[in-house]
């Protein structure tokens, strides 16, 4: 049997902020920039992400220079950087500056954190970037749909389409003042939460959508994963469309840190798309 080829080792990203902005109660953005963005580049898709990279405790540093290898052959497990994982909202390749946004729940996690303290100066490394979208310009139509954790991602779809493009573009909020503005002619339609559950507000909306016989739709669907489910089922199994014309993926699971998601979610997924392949099959 043949081995496989050695893993080609990821070498991280360093980055220094160059400002922060505050864009709605709840989203926090933050500027990357400087020399150690000199390998970076992207902007074939726009759901392009990073894995940033935290210590996992205060007082934990790790030596110069930063190699995520040799920390993980040579420091225990509970020292090694957590990942989590964030769209690249945009990418500027002239002045060399990345573009994240970071959605905020106060005191609670990692990420959001440490960009409310964010300072010029401050350094963050990455790795990066992935992703795998970017709408067809063959398509009929788009139908972006998504929570606060789609939305980097559907702004960079919106931004990144043509003018007089046909787009039904969906994105739940907590309220009105977490709406944004985004360069582009589409009218984003906000739909603000409220007390209700996470995600039922965009389900309701992109069920009660036409779905018009004959016309190719592009879809992108992303957000809390029971949301994701329910939109995938729609999608896949009532309305038919082909697997290769939507990107549907849940970013997070209500209940559940990044840690524990991202090790569930292959499995997750692959369930979820066998059941409603299945279903999808009986139906025929």
């Amino acid at each position: 049997m043949a081995e496989r080829p050695a893993r080609k080792p990821r070498k991280a990203h360093s980055a220094r902020v160059v400002r922060t902005e505050r864009l709605t109660p709840h989203m926090q953005r933050v500027v990357l920039g400087g020399p150690g963005l000199a390998a970076f580049t992207a902007g074939t898709h726009t759901d392009h992400y990073v894995k940033l990279l935290f210590p996992p405790a205060e007082g934990i540093t790790y030596p110069e220079p930063f190699d995520l290898e040799r920390i993980r052959e040579e420091l225990p497990r509970d020292q090694w950087p957590v990942t989590r994982t964030y769209t690249v909202r945009a990418w500027d390749p002239e002045l060399r500056e990345l573009t994240l946004d970071f959605v905020l729940h106060g005191d609670e996690g990692l990420a959001g954190p440490w960009a409310m303290r964010a300072r010029p100066g401050d350094t963050l490394r990455f790795l990066g970037p992935g992703g795998a979208y970017a709408p067809d310009p063959d398509a009929d139509w788009h139908l972006l749909a998504g929570d606060e954790s789609a939305l980097p991602a559907i702004a960079a779809t919106l931004e990144a389409l043509p003018d007089g493009a046909e787009v039904r573009a969906f994105v739940e909020v907590a309220g009105p003042v977490e709406e944004q503005k985004i360069a582009c002619d589409v009218d984003v339609v906000w739909l603000h939460r409220g007390d209700r559950p996470v995600g039922q507000a965009l389900v309701e909306a992109v069920r009660a959508l036409p779905f018009p016989e004959g016309r190719r739709v592009h879809a992108f669907v992303h957000g809390e994963a029971a949301c994701v489910k329910e939109l995938r089922r729609l999608l896949r199994v009532e309305h038919r469309i082909p697997r290769e014309d939507l990107s549907v993926s849940g970013y997070w699971r209500l209940g559940h840190n990044e840690d524990g998601w991202q090790a569930a979610k292959r499995e997750w997924n692959a369930r979820i798309e066998a059941e409603q392949e299945n279903v999808g099959a009986s139906a025929a």
